[in-house]
């Protein structure tokens, strides 16, 4: 059953989910709000693709499927380690009723509802996650050696899969697109991709190539060497603002534009 929100705010959005009696949502560690008292809360180091962390019956038993569920659940820490995403998940239950639940994303920006029906899996920006009803499973897919060095945003890419409600959160305000609808490719900034469905293909290509152009435009042009590409057919979501544009506009309004006078590819960092 799809859970119960509403997305409330401008600038800034929160979402409330309304939980039913014995309902569970989780979020990411840090993205909780509010709740009503009768809601519970538990932190756990597994995801619900592990069962919550409680002990499944008929997967071994004894020692070892305790010893099994140690496991997958380190492989699941691991991952999100790597991909430098919470270890944590907190989980909240409406307990005796009906209870609510604020979550908000950690930028300003928007926040979007995608409604999973188990045949199409949706793949997200790293820390895009708020929040999940417990029948969605959180997951780390990596789009490759090769793309993820020259795309950077793209190498860790976080996965969902399941049936239910899972609510992302980005910077800026959203754009859809379906690369179909534009000849069947599109390229953006690889730091503007927030979610895409499965079905779409996505890459990373170089800004031109090692001529004039090519160098002008990573130089001067403020992308750098290399653009994302999304081919296919299917939803994609897209953002206004990037994380590198708005670090770059912080450090100008405390004193220093560490830009540099070409941008792009010559940009430094505050020292």
């Amino acid at each position: 059953m799809t859970l119960k929100q509403e997305i409330v705010g401008n600038a800034m959005q929160m979402a409330v989910v309304n939980l039913r009696p014995g309902q569970t949502v989780y979020c990411e560690a840090g993205k909780f709000l509010f709740k009503t008292v009768n809601v519970t809360m538990e932190t756990r180091l597994s995801g619900p693709s592990n069962g919550g962390g409680q002990q499944q019956s008929g997967s071994g038993g004894g020692m070892g499927g305790l010893l099994r569920q140690a496991m997958g659940t380190a492989m699941q820490v691991g991952q999100r380690m790597l991909a430098g995403e919470s270890l944590a998940f907190q989980y909240f239950t409406a307990q005796g009723g009906e209870g609510t639940v604020g979550f908000a994303g950690v930028l300003p920006g928007e926040m979007r509802a995608l409604e999973l029906d188990g045949t199409r899996a949706w793949f997200a920006e790293k820390d895009a996650f708020v929040a999940a009803e417990s029948t969605v499973d959180f997951g780390i897919a990596f789009a490759g050696g090769r793309t993820g060095m020259s795309g950077g945003e793209g190498f860790v890419l976080e996965k969902f899969t399941g049936h239910g409600t899972v609510i992302i959160a980005g910077a800026g305000n959203f754009i859809d697109l379906n690369p179909a609808d534009f000849g069947g490719r599109i390229e953006v900034d690889t730091g503007c991709v927030v979610a895409f469905e499965e079905g779409i293909e996505y890459g990373v290509q170089r800004v031109g190539g090692l001529n004039r152009q090519g160098i002008m435009n990573a130089v001067f042009g403020g992308e750098g060497l290399s653009l994302a590409t999304l081919e296919g057919n299917g939803r994609v979501i897209l953002q206004s603002l990037t994380i590198e544009s708005l670090a770059n506009a912080l450090r100008k309004a405390q004193g220093g534009d560490k830009q540099g006078p070409t941008g792009g590819l010559f940009s430094t960092h505050a020292g």
